[in-house]
């Protein structure tokens, strides 16, 4: 299974260029910082209430991406909310996206192309090779927020990543967008890390 870095990371890919699409970087960093976060919370290791965000679980999840992030959590101070969280680990966002890149170029889903534009600037894309894993996330998200379907919890959290990502114009129409609205609000709500990161 893919962490919810990586799925985002495969959102924010352009299928045709197999660059990120251009966000602002306070924007990229937040996402995947936000997006660590609730990987953490998913392995029961932080949680999270209206006033704070906590370690709760210092064990490793056996996974390098996430522990290195636990570890630098769990030796900060405590009584933070999550928005202090999230700014925290968004310093870190440009070492955690490149090793979650680097593991979807392992796991054979991306492609690694280094070149230069005007002879000078360095250039990296990553186009995809085997996308499945990208087609299944956006189908995911277009039936959860199109339907009436009671959601996953992995769900709620990409839609939060997706939304402090402004990625719906990758996913949905204009007039999806404009149908799902409502339904997008109420699943954002759901989920504290996610309001936080948006925020």
């Amino acid at each position: 299974m893919l962490t919810f870095v990586e799925e985002i990371l495969l959102l924010m890919l352009d299928d045709q260029d197999g660059r990120l699409v251009d966000l602002p970087r306070s924007a990229m960093n937040g996402v995947i910082a936000g997006a660590v976060l609730m990987d953490l919370a998913m392995h029961d290791r932080i949680d999270s209430d209206l006033q704070e965000l906590r370690v709760v679980n210092k064990t490793p999840t056996g996974d390098p991406l996430l522990d290195s992030t636990l570890a630098s959590l769990s030796g900060t101070q405590e009584g933070r909310n999550s928005s202090a969280w999230v700014e925290e680990v968004a310093r870190d966002a440009d070492d955690l996206r490149e090793k979650a890149l680097a593991r979807l170029v392992t796991r054979g889903i991306l492609r690694k192309e280094e070149g230069r534009f005007l002879w000078v600037f360095h250039t990296r894309r990553y186009p995809v090779i085997d996308d499945r894993e990208q087609r299944e996330v956006k189908a995911r998200l277009r039936e959860l927020v199109l339907g009436t379907e009671i959601p996953d919890p992995r769900d709620v959290v990409l839609v939060c990543l997706v939304e402090a990502a402004g990625l719906w114009d990758l996913l949905l129409t204009e007039s999806e967008q404009e149908k799902a609205a409502d339904r997008i609000a109420q699943l954002r709500k759901m989920d504290l890390v996610g309001q936080a990161m948006t925020q």
